[in-house]
């Protein structure tokens, strides 16, 4: 008889141990889902965050620009209209956050200071010099605020230009009373010509100034018309001193062609200006 062996191989598992295996196998797939979650999610965050640093990078670049451009437009004398548009909403948020207000309280406390230090002379002839031209430019600054759309889309309140300017007009006048309660003669220049005079006094009053010794304007001869503002300040500043024997005390103007050249004073004081000082 022909004999016949069969061989059967396999594995054999209770169904207890099948139970383990299995949950071991979605233990470990539970496992890496949740590490390949937490892998995107991190990579994601770490885009987040490059991203943000790319953004604050900018807003620094465009700070320090402005901040720049700042300084170049006060030497030079430029206007509001020249300043680029990228550096508007600055400009709009340094007055907003009531930082120009700030500055302006804190300079003319320095100025305060100073003459608490000091007391005019028997002779009267000690004079404190007054820059008004920035102090009544104001319309058109007004106007330039209702033709002017701001960038990156600045929610300006209407009115933050003009208050800052109605501030500036009412703790100059403020500052001028105190000087002159203490003594001190006030001799207001401007570079408007000598036509325009009355309208200049009617503006001073209707703000608030008084009792200034006198008011030095540009006469409208051909030489005096033509000259740099530096320049004209700086010639009424020496004729004051010398032709009228006055000594001057302290020159006082938030324009830096009115506190350049000769004959400045004891002390120089530059009031903050809300379209340059915001960076």
């Amino acid at each position: 008889m022909e004999s016949r062996y069969v061989l059967e191989s396999g594995f054999y598992m209770s169904s207890f141990a099948a139970t383990i295996f299995i949950a071991g196998l979605l233990t470990v797939g539970v496992l890496l889902v949740t590490l390949l979650v937490t892998l995107v999610v991190m990579l994601q965050s770490c885009e987040s965050r490059s991203k943000g640093v790319v953004e604050v990078q900018k807003g620094c670049d465009i700070y320090h620009y402005c901040k720049a451009f700042a300084s170049h437009a006060e030497l030079n004398s430029l206007k509001e209209l020249e300043i680029p548009p990228v550096c508007w909403s600055l400009a709009f948020q340094y007055i907003e956050r009531r930082e120009y207000e700030r500055d302006l309280n804190f300079t003319i406390s320095m100025i305060e200071s100073f003459f608490n230090t000091i007391s005019p002379s028997n002779n009267h002839l000690d004079v404190v010099l007054m820059d008004i031209d920035d102090i009544l430019a104001s319309d058109h600054t007004y106007s330039y605020q209702q033709q002017f759309n701001p960038p990156h889309g600045s929610n300006k309140p209407s009115g933050s230009i003009e208050d800052a300017t109605n501030l500036k007009q009412r703790l100059t006048v403020e500052l001028c009373m105190k000087l002159q309660s203490r003594g001190w003669s006030l001799i207001l220049l401007s570079g408007k010509p000598e036509g325009q005079r009355n309208v200049t006094v009617e503006h001073l009053k209707s703000i608030g100034f008084s009792g200034w010794s006198s008011l030095v304007m540009r006469s409208e001869s051909d030489s005096e018309m033509g000259m740099e503002s530096w320049e004209y300040f700086s010639r009424q500043r020496a004729a004051i001193a010398m032709k009228q024997g006055n000594e001057i005390v302290s020159v006082i103007s938030s324009r830096m062609e009115a506190l350049t050249g000769s004959s400045l004073g004891k002390r120089v004081f530059k009031l903050p200006k809300p379209w340059f000082y915001h960076f």
